[in-house]
């Protein structure tokens, strides 16, 4: 059995997640998305807590369902996080899985000196990392409705 998240899921991940955020007395600077799961739910927050600045870190370690690399990589272009003059960062993401992700993309923000926190719509048992902000738990696989469809284009199997 799998999860599944809709559109509307997200809008409501989102407003969830915010007030989660803004509770703690967080206050990011700005907001680096992890690409690509991540991109869809760090827009929104960015917008739902008036955070301009933003970063994309793209990381590669899925190759496909439950099928992942040894180790997570940090693919270029690697943002300079400099630019961003940040000293709260949100980190997000759609999953902590595995957290090993979620844990290289950390590692690498505190060299730069930022207080990090992270933010994800789920979180599994078994993630290496306890995320600050989560909208839920399962260990389920999930459907998310931006990853679930197949590529514009793309055959089908029937």
């Amino acid at each position: 059995m799998r999860e599944q998240m809709t559109w509307e899921d997200l809008g409501t991940a989102v407003d969830d997640l915010a007030a989660q955020i803004r509770a703690d007395g967080f206050n990011p600077d700005a907001v680096l998305a992890l690409a690509r799961g991540g991109l869809p739910c760090a827009g929104a927050l960015a917008y739902a807590l008036g955070v301009k600045s933003m970063a994309t870190l793209n990381v590669e370690f899925y190759t496909g369902v439950d099928e992942r690399l040894d180790e997570p990589l940090l693919l270029p272009p690697v943002p300079d996080l400099t630019l961003l003059r940040a000293e709260r960062l949100l980190v997000v993401d759609d999953v902590a899985d595995t957290g090993r992700t979620l844990a290289l993309a950390s590692e690498f923000c505190a060299q730069h000196g930022p207080e990090v926190r992270t933010a994800v719509l789920y979180e599994k048992p078994q993630s290496v990392v306890r995320c600050d902000f989560v909208w839920r738990r399962t260990d389920r696989w999930i459907n998310f409705p931006w990853s679930t469809p197949a590529p514009v284009g793309a055959t089908q199997a029937g």
